[in-house]
């Protein structure tokens, strides 16, 4: 049997969660923030998902596991997820990592435990399907994706994904910079 999705007054709760984690962040950390758009809108294993798109903030959540895991669910994912918020909004995101030192502090500073991930039964959560070309007759007609290999040109045109970038790209402190024509060698 399939779960379903999480009702609206669930939904409400997981809101006025991450709403009161955000509200706990600005006076932990003395300063205001925006509360994101929530979305309900995830599928397969990933229980929650925070993302800058299109310049405005989101907090993506699973609704399936969160019906079926729901108070684990808001008592971790949420935190998680408003601590890469917070981590974005803090520090930006240049130099930091996904689950790196910053996130570690902001997660502790929160009352959560770091916990990059969860162990959840899935056998009766939609999965995402994935959409990958896929051979005409497949291999011997079993109809499996195609798989790119790396030293070939990905279908789209452009370089190979080992090969070097073009040498007028090159960073002024490599290597290679200092060895093109007209540049400093030392």
């Amino acid at each position: 049997m399939t779960v379903k999705p999480i009702n609206q007054s669930r939904q409400r709760q997981v809101v006025a969660a991450t709403t009161a984690c955000i509200l706990r962040a600005e006076q932990l950390f003395e300063r205001d923030f925006l509360l994101p758009h929530i979305r309900f809108d995830l599928s397969g294993r990933i229980a929650g998902m925070y993302r800058l798109r299109h310049q405005q903030h989101e907090i993506r959540y699973n609704p399936y596991l969160f019906e079926k895991y729901f108070d684990d669910n808001l008592a971790n994912t949420v935190p998680h997820e408003v601590a890469h918020y917070l981590v974005a909004e803090m520090y930006g995101w240049r130099n930091i990592r996904p689950h790196g030192t910053q996130w570690q502090a902001v997660m502790l500073r929160l009352g959560v435990a770091p916990q990059v991930t969860c162990r959840y039964d899935l056998s009766d959560i939609p999965q995402r399907r994935q959409r990958r070309p896929v051979r005409p007759g497949g291999l011997e007609g079993s109809g499996r994706p195609v798989r790119r290999r790396p030293d070939r040109l990905p279908p789209y045109g452009g370089r190979p994904a080992h090969a070097a970038p073009a040498p007028h790209r090159q960073r002024p402190g490599s290597p290679l910079y200092r060895l093109l024509p007209g540049k400093q060698r030392g």
